[in-house]
């Protein structure tokens, strides 16, 4: 039985290569889309994954008020939740962010980038495999250092590394650890010191938000518990301190500075995922572009498996006398739809095979646009495709198999396919549901395009095309502010160089710093704090409003005056905030100006309220210059940046390769993956368009072979091409006018909905609405009337000499 139903298949697949074409064709379409999708949400959930106590580790987040959740911490945190706590195992700090710098052994040097800084414990929250040493003594004091085994082969080759000796940031670290990272991890380093104890020690005291901090506990039970050990330990020493201080009472002292820091835990495996700001140095997961991924992927299954099962009963019109002698042969409808589900498996595996095929040469180009480095390999992934390969038989098959088995035998016999309203309805429902997706990809591909590019074009309130911005690494033993007034002079003389500067925030990045502010005796307001040289803002272009800029001609602006942007001024409850006091770090500052707004962070967030100060009015900011500033000449652009370059290496640093970036191209990584979700709707929309002509295409060849007869009688009693044409047609344009109506609906909601990241959006407009209307009914138009032509050119006599 099985060779016979084989034999039936691969005849029908000689006398129909179309609809076998399209059947298989579309369902590797889908079934690629999912693969893709699936792949990215194995890696993404896979982080974390292989930790043996992920269960017991968390991050500390705390949240300080105004919707402000930090993932920094408090030096003091860790110690005194230690000393009260009985279900806290141990905790470990560590700074959030990778450093890049130059790691050198016997004159070899090698940029190595994503070098971490922790606690001597690191390894007992992150176990990684030890190829050389063990995890217990790879970090045992400050001078320790441990090398993933990938740099450790960059420095040595094949030497043993353990006790040898290397160079970092002007110090000697003996190596005493080599690690192998073989599974993704919220913290994947290239090498790993303890510096990080000189600034716990000297923070012991301190209150102040520095570091990421991530607890281990017996019982993972105890979360609760310990969130409210840490929303007391705040309010003990903080809020109540901090009342006493100011001789006010703590409800008085809450009224005017807000609630009490509230701490809350993010269990490990959820971080990778988390909605907000991401505790570790790897790159937050992204979870919306994730579920934005898989949740159209499988849209497109389904529209693909739509699309099978009416191709599908349109091919059974042909093959309606085969199933009636059949069944007068003996045969079940049992036995049909075994082997028309028979049939829809082997289509199916071939459609799986052939998307295997399609993901595999697609693959490096996905990897690209994700920037992943994700493989067709992994027993999860297997098991998945291979539930979903069942399913999508069970879901395509039974449908046509069902529809099939139900023919009644005298009527197929005699050339009457009719089928029940009921299947009509069923059919015409499918391709209203295929035109609704579609209007909804067509529309979301275009207000993505528009979003995205109103983010390009807008005015940021900045300019930065001609401003590089140059990596500024600190040397030992050495004042930062000095380097750089040094800096500043001898790279003014350089050809093409209009003006040179610096400041403790690059536009773009996530750099930035808050402290909070008042104006007499009002409730202090948060503030993000800008610390510059004097030509900062005339070099970014940004528009001064009111007032004046910092001037070096006046002494008094590098103690004690300061600027405000647009935003911080309205918090002042003056209309006009220039010569105003503010109180501000324990100082009194006066504001002297008042410049334009500009976005800094991207469009995804509001305008911080800003305040400008001169760089060195903080103390020890001087030592936190990371970066200067060159505005160059639009005249030989690459000869000025040679120059530059070759005064860097020489007398700026020996060491430290020569890095920079143009300030504009910096801002532009901030919508970067925008960008990437403008492209992945185009490609889907043409997946979807694509899915729907097949689906249409089907639908029509249904209904229209059905009325070959009619079409025949028609054309004997005299009927005109352009009135077949028209009575052929016209439901297909009431089915896309009633798939256009309702896929706006849904459209319209998830865009908003979108659009909900930006704080600075557009409004969704009607042209893409009417666009797609447009296009959706000239795709109809095209395939149905396509379709409907050829028809009309029947063989009279073929369909009436049995009448």
């Amino acid at each position: 039985m099985l060779k016979n139903y084989i034999n039936i298949f691969i005849y029908h697949i000689k006398n129909n290569k179309l609809f076998t074409a399209l059947n298989v064709l579309g369902l590797s379409i889908g079934m690629a889309t999912l693969i893709f999708a699936i792949l990215f949400w194995n890696d993404e959930h896979s982080y974390d994954q292989w930790n043996p106590e992920r269960d017991q580790i968390y991050s500390v987040l705390n949240d300080i008020g105004q919707n402000n959740i930090w993932t920094s911490n408090p030096a003091t945190t860790g110690p005194l939740l230690k000393s009260v706590s009985s279900e806290l195992d141990s905790y470990c700090y560590f700074y959030a962010d990778y450093a890049k710098d130059v790691i050198s052994y016997n004159g070899k040097k090698e940029m190595i980038s994503k070098i971490f800084t922790a606690q001597s414990n690191f390894f007992s929250f992150f176990p990684f495999h030890f190829v050389y040493g063990d995890a217990k003594t790879a970090l045992k004091d400050r001078n320790s250092i441990a090398l993933s085994e990938e740099t450790a082969i960059r420095l040595f080759g094949n030497e043993n590394p353990l006790e040898k000796l290397v160079k970092y940031e002007d110090q000697i670290f003996t190596v005493r650890g080599v690690f192998k990272i073989s599974e993704k991890s919220s913290v994947m380093p290239n090498a790993i010191t303890t510096i990080i104890e000189d600034d716990l020690k000297k923070t012991k005291d301190q209150w102040t938000y520095h570091y990421g901090l991530i607890l281990k506990f017996k019982n993972p039970k105890a979360s609760a518990g310990i969130v409210k050990t840490l929303d007391r330990l705040f309010f003990e020493n903080c809020t109540k301190v901090y009342a006493k201080m100011e001789g006010l009472t703590v409800a008085e002292f809450i009224k005017k500075y807000g609630e009490p820091v509230k701490s809350s835990l993010l269990p490990l495996p959820e971080a990778r995922l988390y909605k907000g700001n991401f505790p570790f140095p790897e790159e937050g997961g992204k979870l919306q572009y994730l579920i934005i991924l898989m949740g159209l992927s499988i849209l497109i299954l389904s529209l693909s498996i739509v699309n099978y099962i009416n191709l599908a009963t349109a091919n059974a019109i042909k093959r309606a006398k085969e199933i009636g002698v059949r069944k007068i042969a003996g045969a079940g409808k049992g036995q049909i739809v075994v082997q028309f589900i028979f049939e829809t498996a082997l289509t199916t595996i071939f459609s799986v095979l052939l998307a295997l095929v399609i993901v595999e040469i697609s693959l490096p180009s996905y990897n690209a646009f994700l920037d992943k480095d994700l493989v067709l390999i992994g027993s999860q992934f297997y098991i998945q495709l291979i539930l979903i390969t069942i399913l999508v038989i069970i879901v395509s098959g039974i449908l046509p198999a069902v529809y099939v088995s139900n023919f009644e035998t005298l009527k197929v016999l005699k050339g009457n396919f009719s089928r029940s309203k009921k299947g009509i309805w069923l059919r015409n429902g499918m391709l209203v549901l295929q035109f609704s997706v579609a209007a909804f990809f067509i529309i979301g591909s275009i207000i993505v395009y528009k979003q995205v590019n109103f983010m390009a074009e807008k005015d940021l309130g900045f300019k930065g095309a001609q401003v590089l911005d140059i990596t500024f690494k600190a040397k030992k033993d050495k004042n930062q502010f000095e380097r750089y007034k040094i800096i500043k002079q001898e790279a003014s003389k350089i050809k093409g160089v209009e003006a040179v500067s610096t400041a403790l925030f690059a536009m773009g990045s996530m750099e930035n710093s808050w402290s909070s502010a008042s104006y007499k005796n009002d409730k202090p307001f948060l503030i993000q704090e800008m610390g510059m040289d004097f030509e900062m803002l005339d070099m970014l272009d940004v528009k001064i409003l009111k007032g004046r800029k910092l001037n070096p001609a006046f002494s008094s602006d590098t103690i004690s005056s300061v600027m405000l942007n647009q935003e911080a001024a309205k918090l002042l409850p003056e209309k006009d905030p220039l010569n105003k006091i503010l109180y501000w770090r324990d100082q009194k500052v006066k504001v002297v100006g008042v410049v334009n707004d500009f976005n800094y962070f991207g469009m995804e967030s509001r305008i911080a309220p800003m305040i400008f100060f001169y760089v060195t009015k903080i103390d020890g900011v001087r030592d936190d210059i990371r970066h200067v500033f060159v505005k160059i000449s639009t005249d030989n652009v690459q000869e000025t940046i040679t120059a530059i370059n070759k005064f860097w290496v020489q007398k700026v640093d020996t060491e430290y390769p020569f890095e920079y970036n143009f300030v504009d191209k910096n801002y532009a990584k901030t919508y970067k993956k925008y960008e990437n979700q403008r492209d992945l709707f185009a490609l889907l929309n043409i997946i979807v368009i694509l899915i729907a002509v097949f689906g249409l295409f089907s639908l029509a060849s249904f209904s229209m072979e059905r009325r070959l007869r009619e079409i025949a009688i028609r054309k004997t009693l005299g009927a005109e091409t352009n009135i077949l044409l028209k009575e052929l047609s016209k439901q297909y344009v009431v089915f896309c006018i009633i798939g256009f109506f309702i896929g706006i609906i849904p459209a319209y909601i998830l865009l908003q909905k979108w659009l909900e990241n930006f704080a600075f959006r557009i409004d969704i407009p009607i042209p893409p609405f009417i666009l797609a209307f447009v296009s959706l009914l000239f795709l109809t138009l095209t395939i149905v009337l396509g379709k409907a032509y050829q028809v009309t050119k029947v063989d009279v006599l073929r369909y009436l000499k049995y009448e």
